[in-house]
């Protein structure tokens, strides 16, 4: 589905007594989140004047977020970028974006159902489709991911035996 914001992270507490803040990344590597120049916070725009990367956290300094009690007020928030910001490889989508798709099997053309989670393993992601069935498909480009189209709504996959969660 096609968004014109995606969730990235949460502010999950205060850092130090100068109102820094700890931002745990939603999805992926909390550097990407440090190449963002603009956020959006409760929907306004809020631009760090400082973010680094702390061990699995990224640290972020806010305008007028200046002492320990003005970040622990904004502990739980979600922080969002503007999808046209984020400038993903082709054939990289966030998750949030690929709920909802139709999903197609590539060699059939039938509809499998929607995906309804995307759930992440060591390996890869996993991408659990419902509909009449329901099915476990690796998130493996070009192997089981054949095609995805926001505009279009659907994502054609192929299936394999064994993908349907109720075989054994």
């Amino acid at each position: 589905m096609k968004l014109e914001t995606i969730n990235v992270g949460r502010i999950v507490n205060a850092h130090g007594i100068r109102g820094e803040v700890r931002v745990q990344p939603r999805d992926g590597d909390p550097a990407f989140l440090t190449q963002f120049k603009t956020f959006l916070l409760n929907g306004q725009p809020v631009t760090p004047t400082a973010n680094h990367v702390h061990k699995s956290v990224v640290l972020m300094k806010l305008p007028g977020v200046d002492d320990m009690n003005a970040a622990l007020a904004l502990k739980g928030q979600d922080l969002y970028i503007r999808r046209a910001d984020a400038l993903l490889p082709q054939g990289v989508y966030f998750d949030d974006e690929l709920l909802g798709l139709s999903v197609y099997d590539a060699d059939s053309g039938a509809l499998l159902g929607e995906l309804v989670s995307v759930d992440a393993y060591p390996a890869h992601k996993v991408y659990t489709v419902r509909g009449t069935e329901e099915y476990l498909i690796p998130a493996v480009p070009e192997v089981f991911i054949r095609s995805v189209d926001l505009d279009a709504n659907r994502m054609e996959v192929r299936i394999l035996e064994g993908m349907r969660s109720d075989e054994h």
